[in-house]
Parts: structure tokens; sequence; C-alpha cells
């Protein structure tokens, strides 16, 4: 079996760039954020992600400030304290008491 090297024309490549940036924007953060476990994927990796696009070398103005964004984002959630998670809410000091309906009858 032969292969074939796929060669990407400027518009093809700028679009898989735009593409990628799209969805970082749109992952990242969340990622960042996670569950009570931490972050789901760290910020090394968005962080080199992100190196990776800039070292394509061909990146437009645009793409080159929605990369820039991102990494500022990334410095920005570096510099936040990590959220306090709360315990359980507190039980009620009053026992639940069930509704009356005025007028009702029961069967």
């Amino acid at each position: 079996m032969e292969r074939t090297l796929i060669t990407l024309t400027g518009s093809s490549q700028a679009a898989l760039v735009d593409q990628d940036i799209a969805h970082i924007g749109r992952v990242m953060r969340p990622s960042l954020q996670g569950d009570l476990g931490g972050p789901i994927l760290p910020v090394t990796y968005w962080r080199k992600r992100l190196y990776q696009l800039l070292d394509t070398g061909n990146l437009s103005h645009a793409q080159l400030c929605a990369v820039d964004s991102l990494l500022l984002q990334l410095d920005q959630f570096e510099a936040e304290p990590p959220p306090v998670w709360m315990g359980p809410a507190a039980a009620s000091s009053a026992p639940f008491q069930p509704l009356h309906i005025a007028g009702s009858r029961h069967i």
C-alpha cells in the first residue's frame, strides 16, 4: 500500500487553524474548571496547544489576536485562586411541613 502525502493549500490550512482556535476557545475554560476532582486538562496542555499553533508560522493577524487572547485567558486563570467548594447545604432546623390546601378533601 502506497502512502501519499497530502499538502494543504493556504486557505485550507487557514481554515483548519481557525477551527482549532474556535475549538480551543470553546472547551478550554470548562476543561480548566473541571469538577471536584480538579481540571480535566491542565493549563500546560492548553498552553502547548496554543504555542503549536503559533509555531505553524503562517497565522493571520486575526488568528494571532485570537491565540493571544486565549493565552491571556490562561494567564488570568492561573492568577485566580482556585474556587473554594462549599460543603453540603446545612439542613433547616424546622422539620418538613406538608402543604395543606384549604378546602381540599381526602378520599
